[in-house]
């Protein structure tokens, strides 16, 4: 098949789409298939022959206004169309506006997300409620567009069964919509927990890890509250954000905040954990909870999104009703005091996770792919 990749961000930028494209696309080009890129981004941000890809990748510069670089991107989004048999798109809102049979991958709802970026809804708003209120007209407008071009999609591709309720919520037809889980990449080489604890000159003593970008609907001031009425226990919270000065003021000593870490760094201090906690409003599917989960560390997460798709209650980890902080508080101190418990957890922390390999990901979406073209 030729294909043309439609997105907003590519490899080397950071950030889901980026690093799944990045990861996906070489395993298309081996199985024969042709592969073009259109994304916004600087040539000089990774184009050969300083990062050498095997297909060819077109970037539009962000540094033009927002109708000029949009223009720019429908003209070669046109060509990109004529010459594909199939596109696959990774956002709703791309200007394209071929006629060539589409699949879009959706791994949110980009009308709540701009919605709350752009503070025209509380940073608070849950996302399930978002999707059956009425707001304001640019609020409304953002659900109304999000949806029409979710109807006029050949095929939606979601991460998880959350989502593909939620897309056909908008609108979507049941048949066109296909669950892809994510998939999982080998983890890195890891000593036992306590010597990743010696190695990162953590104390002993009870420890939890949270790992999330710092957002309201990440939960991560409950979760901060509950670890300070816990006696002797440790909060590690990684990971940046907006909210970050908020969570520092409401913190107790016995919480540490390390800002942004590398994937293979996080990967020890997940090791370390007794548990990875992620209280989070709202996860299409967490990468988070799956890599805590292949390295043996067992998880708490909140019962909201994909989460319960990931977590199976007490087998590998603890589900907690969201936005419920004497719940939250009452399953952190049961995990960490119940005799046993934690062990039990680990001991089937990998249970459930065949169903994110990364070969069965390639071979679903390839099928999505032809089927879309098909039609």
């Amino acid at each position: 098949m030729r294909i043309f990749i439609a997105t907003g961000i590519f490899h080397p930028e950071p950030g889901g789409p980026a690093t799944y494209l990045y990861r996906l696309l070489p395993e298309l080009v081996a199985r024969g298939h042709e592969v073009r890129v259109l994304t916004f981004g600087e040539e000089s941000e990774g184009d050969p022959p300083d990062r050498p890809y095997p297909y060819p990748v077109t970037r539009i510069s962000r540094r033009a206004p927002a109708p000029v670089r949009y223009a720019r991107y429908a003209r070669a989004a046109r060509a990109l169309e004529a010459w594909a048999e199939v596109t696959y798109a990774h956002s709703l809102f791309l200007p394209l506006a071929g006629s060539r049979p589409r699949a879009v991958k959706v791994v949110g709802d980009p009308a709540w997300e701009r919605s709350v970026s752009r503070g025209w809804v509380s940073a608070r708003e849950d996302i399930d409620a978002f999707q059956g209120r009425r707001y304001g007209p640019l609020v409304d407008a953002l659900k109304w567009l999000r949806a029409s071009h979710a109807r006029r999609a050949a095929r939606l591709v979601v991460p998880s069964q959350y989502l593909a309720r939620m897309v056909h919520g908008w609108g979507a037809p049941a048949d066109r919509v296909r669950v892809i889980y994510n998939a999982l990449t080998p983890p890195p080489a890891l000593p036992d927990p306590a010597a990743a604890r010696a190695q990162l000159g953590l104390p002993g003593g009870p420890l939890l890890l949270t790992a999330a970008r710092l957002t309201a609907w990440k939960g991560v001031d409950m979760l901060i509250e509950a670890a300070n009425a816990l006696e002797g226990a440790r909060l590690i919270v990684a990971g940046d954000g907006p909210e970050l000065p908020a969570l520092r003021a409401i913190a107790g000593q016995c919480t540490t905040f390390l800002g942004n870490v590398p994937r293979e760094r996080l990967a020890l201090y997940m090791r370390a954990a007794d548990y990875v906690v992620l209280y989070s409003g709202y996860e299409g599917l967490s990468h988070t909870l799956l890599e805590a989960l292949q390295i043996g560390t067992p998880v708490i997460a909140s019962d909201k999104g994909g989460n319960p798709e990931v977590v199976q209650h007490e087998v590998n980890g603890l589900l907690v009703p969201w936005r419920d902080p004497p719940a939250l508080a009452a399953t952190l101190r049961r995990a960490l005091n119940e005799p046993g418990l934690r062990a039990r957890l680990a001991a089937q922390a990998i249970v459930g996770l065949e169903r994110f390999s990364w070969e069965r990901l390639v071979e679903q979406t390839l099928a999505v792919l032809d089927e879309t073209a098909r039609r």
